[in-house]
């Protein structure tokens, strides 16, 4: 219980400090959110009308006070540059995001993981030094570059995916077809770091004293794996995924932009370039509590597999 309640005041705490930080840095960015709204030709008087209308008028603490309790109270405020509700905006476009991180984490998680356990299992071979440069090749390569090449050579000079954006409801597997090369872009990496955290828990797990008593005991390599090591070797690989799951989110703000997705990552590079500061702030809020919370829901999971865990 003590455990339980150390992670949800963390967890609290931290989306405390993530809304100061969100709503600060906008504060001391140069440039004027009405006149951006109303553009260069409307009125002083219009402008500050707008101004109060914002609240801009105000400290920056009651701006504060005032933007964290609608956030609490799930009200994100309205969009200067589309004047909706953010909440709406966010809705209309999280599930291409989603969408696309899943699919991405699927695809890291279904290669990475075989990936290292035959990394480890050949470990002092040829084949396990190729493996371990692919594996090296992918950490060093940029998921924005990949979906460059990914969208120039499968996209449009072999057309093996389409490129124009339909949603899952009007066809689910054109959907699939047109997130799969960002999807890859984003994995790319992602398969890199399973594998070789897959690979160093299996070679540590490998020495310890639990497989030479298997070993002893007449069990054949393949038992090993698959019942002792296998099953200790995923514990720790869960933090990993989850780790990934917020990197990815992250990531897919620039690859949504290579490939034209209408994700959140776009709507959030169409607000800061027209300094909508209600929709960025709520974006960049939104976003960060999504990281926090799957955190949250990995050190609890963490927890019930293994409940020797008492940090």
């Amino acid at each position: 219980m003590i455990y339980f309640i150390k992670r949800i005041s963390i967890m609290i705490f931290t989306l405390f400090l993530v809304s100061i930080i969100s709503f600060s840095v906008f504060q001391i960015i140069p440039g004027d959110p009405a006149l951006s709204k109303l553009g260069i030709e409307a009125s002083q008087e219009q402008i500050d009308t707008l101004r109060i209308e914002l609240m801009l008028d105000q400290p920056a603490s009651t701006q504060y006070i005032f933007w964290a309790k609608n956030i609490l109270k799930g009200d994100l405020g309205e969009s200067i540059r589309f004047s909706r509700p953010i909440k709406e905006l966010i809705g209309e476009r999280i599930s291409v995001t989603l969408s696309l991180g899943i699919y991405a984490i699927l695809i890291a998680v279904a290669i990475g993981i075989p990936l290292g356990i035959l990394n480890a299992k050949y470990n002092d071979t040829k084949f396990g030094a190729c493996l371990s440069i692919f594996s090296q090749a992918g950490l060093a390569i940029p998921e924005f570059w990949l979906g460059i090449i990914f969208l120039i050579v499968f996209g449009i000079i072999f057309k093996f995916f389409s490129l124009k954006y339909v949603s899952f409801g009007d066809d689910p597997m054109a959907h699939i077809g047109i997130l799969t090369l960002p999807a890859l872009a984003l994995a790319i990496s992602r398969i890199s770091v399973v594998a070789r955290h897959m690979k160093n828990i299996i070679l540590e797990e490998e020495e310890k004293d639990y497989v030479r008593t298997a070993y002893s005991k007449g069990l054949s390599m393949n038992k090993i794996y698959i019942f002792h090591i296998l099953q200790n070797a995923l514990i720790p690989t869960i933090t990993v995924i989850g780790m990934l799951t917020a990197g990815i989110l992250g990531g897919a703000i620039i690859v949504e932009q290579v490939f034209n997705l209408p994700g959140i990552g776009t709507l959030l590079i169409n607000g800061v370039t027209t300094r909508d500061i209600p929709l960025v702030q709520a974006i960049i809020t939104y976003i960060a509590s999504v990281v926090v919370i799957i955190n949250f829901l990995i050190d609890i999971l963490y927890r019930i597999i293994d409940p020797r865990i008492s940090i």
